[in-house]
């Protein structure tokens, strides 16, 4: 096990940390997550309805007894307000959310009020500092490396974490470019509490991303990742296909708010994950996927980040410092 602020403030085994996910953050592999030791988020904003969200935490609870969490995503124009969710996550009696999106702020006092434990997601030491005010438990920092919005700040991991850390009294939690134990190492001696990892968990058998869609993340390197729709404010890390180079072309032309975003939608994508087409959709991808080269199991994976975050801490380290 490993003991930090963060495995003891959600009760889990090791500081990993699977953050909502579109389309794949599905009880199937967080409750995977779980059983693995870590803490996987539900992706509530991804479910049609506020009944679709109960029947998919009764998944998760069908499957594990460990702890989990839900990911409320507060975005403008859902066709569930994130109200009717959020009512949802308060009655489930679960241990965690995850906020991300607009301002948290009613949110987290709600969660608050109701003995869950808060993680915001964020993109800036400002927004950090602000969630910390807010009432938020623990923050998820994400660099400039991670997969979808990354912010527009685009500054990485390694000196993001340390700023953020400097200025933070509550928990962090490092997110983009870690997909091995070689990044949890980093991470913890950056001063964050644990990782959150998108791109690599999506990469396990639990995930139900299409296969032909995993298989083309496989292929990819460090180099393989497009950042779009910059020009309008709404950068998104995603992986290099056919769509994504006509985005940019598009983007360079100066097509429009609206055009870009019918390309970049997240609908888009997840009809082409659906369909198990990699070149149809804008993908998210951070750059940790050239760390990534096969697919195992979540259990597997865990102790694999864990086994090797302990060789590196124990011996390698120390041989070093002898």
């Amino acid at each position: 096990m490993f003991n930090t602020r963060i495995t003891q403030l959600f009760g889990i085994d090791y500081p990993l940390i699977m953050g909502g996910m579109r389309h794949v953050g599905r009880a199937e592999l967080v409750a995977a997550v779980a059983n693995a030791g870590g803490l996987g988020f539900l992706s509530a904003h991804t479910l049609p309805s506020a009944d679709a969200l109960r029947e998919e935490i009764a998944k998760v609870r069908a499957l594990t007894d460990k702890p989990f969490g839900i990911n409320l995503t507060i975005l403008p124009g859902l066709v569930v307000k994130p109200e009717d969710y959020a009512q949802v996550i308060i009655d489930s009696d679960v241990r965690a959310a995850e906020t991300a999106g607009g301002n948290p702020a009613r949110f987290i006092a709600a969660f608050n009020e109701a003995g869950i434990k808060v993680l915001h997601k964020c993109t800036s030491v400002r927004f950090a500092l602000k969630a910390q005010q807010l009432g938020a438990d623990a923050v998820s920092i994400t660099g400039f490396e991670a997969a979808g919005h990354p912010g527009e700040d685009y500054v990485p991991s390694l000196v993001l974490i340390p700023a953020t850390v400097a200025k933070l009294e509550i928990p962090v939690v490092a997110s983009g470019g870690f997909a091995n134990g070689q990044g949890l190492v980093a991470a913890l001696a950056l001063g964050a509490e644990g990782i959150s990892m998108g791109t690599r968990f999506m990469m396990t058998r639990e995930s139900i991303m299409h296969e032909a869609v995993k298989q083309r993340y496989l292929q990819a390197t460090e180099r393989d990742t497009d950042l779009v729709c910059r020009s309008i404010g709404d950068s998104t890390r995603v992986l290099k296909n056919e769509l994504t180079a006509k985005i940019l072309e598009l983007e360079k032309a100066g097509i429009g708010h609206d055009e870009l975003l019918a390309l970049a939608s997240s609908h888009r994508w997840v009809r082409a994950a659906n369909a198990g087409d990699p070149d149809d959709g804008a993908f998210a991808a951070g750059v940790a996927v050239g760390l990534i080269d096969d697919i195992p199991g979540c259990t597997e994976l865990v102790q694999r980040i864990v086994e090797d975050a302990r060789h590196i801490i124990g011996e390698r380290l120390q041989n070093i410092l002898n």
